[in-house]
């Protein structure tokens, strides 16, 4: 069993990674790129997402890590709501809607499980167990 000494090998920072990359992808052009204010907002929580689950990691311990991971989880859901918003206005197609959607309620879902994971496990630190969540 594999176990974590930096944040980039968890699998859900890499994928939290991959959905602020696509959020900046989808944002940078079109009727999204010139509505500054969402923009700027469901850029920053993209961003919120994998910098909470680094901040939480770094802080070494269970309840800490716990909480960002909450936080985190909040931002994600903060970038889906965005992300319906801005499909409501035409500013992205349904393929990268959809696309970017499911990256992120995949996130969400990881989130939660590796919280569940954290509350439960009896060990603590960076010793967290990959195949256990």
């Amino acid at each position: 069993m594999a176990t974590f000494r930096r944040f980039e090998d968890l699998g859900v920072w890499k994928l939290a990674f991959e959905c602020a990359e696509l959020i900046y992808d989808v944002t940078e052009n079109g009727e999204f790129a010139r509505d500054y204010a969402l923009r700027n907002q469901i850029r920053r929580a993209g961003v919120s997402i994998f910098s909470n689950i680094a901040e939480g990691f770094e802080r070494d311990g269970n309840r800490e890590f716990a909480n960002f991971l909450s936080i985190s989880k909040g931002s994600c859901g903060e970038a889906r709501a965005q992300l319906v918003f801005a499909k409501r206005l035409n500013y992205i197609g349904e393929q990268r809607f959809l696309q970017l959607h499911r990256k992120l309620e995949e996130t969400s879902r990881q989130l939660s499980r590796l919280r569940s994971y954290l509350v439960k496990t009896p060990m603590k630190g960076r010793r967290w167990e990959e195949d256990n969540y």
